[in-house]
């Protein structure tokens, strides 16, 4: 599975100082238009979750959308998204979260899950865990069950992790 990881990396574009000076912006959608690497990541997400009860993958706007999908169809489970405001038209339950300057809120419809099903977040990316620490927050005031987050590339530096409580936190490429 190495040599797959080391692959898949190969095929994540760095773009430098994007959207600021002093970022390198990890780009997916080189990995993502070669479909033996699409492949690939979401293979190895759903593998580390084969053997978990999972009744809903709840993917965060936007690019947890584009794992989550395929990721509950291989797992047979349901899709729920998770949304920046006013994107969802019928009632819901919100969460604020801290931004470098500022906040941002994501948004769930309060009837998105049966209580207590099980449920997975997903997202492509874990730098601060800011939006993975309110989705978290939202799957739990929605009366459901967390039982892992799947992140494609996680960002080591910026200690994300360290905000998620959840049973299973995993991330296919490092950096």
């Amino acid at each position: 599975m190495t040599q797959t990881i080391i692959d898949v990396k190969s095929k994540i574009r760095a773009v430098k100082d994007f959207p600021k000076a002093g970022i390198i912006f990890r780009d997916i959608t080189t990995a993502l238009k070669d479909y033996e690497t699409l492949q690939v990541m979401i293979d190895y997400l759903c593998e580390q979750f084969k053997d978990t009860k999972i009744d809903y993958i709840a993917g965060i706007e936007s690019r947890g959308f584009i794992f989550g999908m395929p990721m509950a169809y291989k797992l047979k489970a349901g899709f729920v998204p998770i949304r920046k405001p006013n994107k969802l038209p019928a009632e819901t339950y919100s969460q604020e979260y801290q931004l470098e300057y500022g906040t941002d809120k994501i948004e769930v419809h309060k009837d998105a899950f049966v209580q207590g099903a099980n449920v997975l977040i997903v997202d492509d990316l874990l730098a601060t865990g800011g939006t993975a620490e309110a989705a978290c927050k939202l799957v739990k005031k929605a009366g459901a069950n967390l039982v892992g987050i799947a992140f494609l590339i996680e960002l080591e530096a910026l200690k994300g992790r360290q905000k998620l409580d959840a049973p299973k936190i995993v991330s296919m490429l490092k950096y």
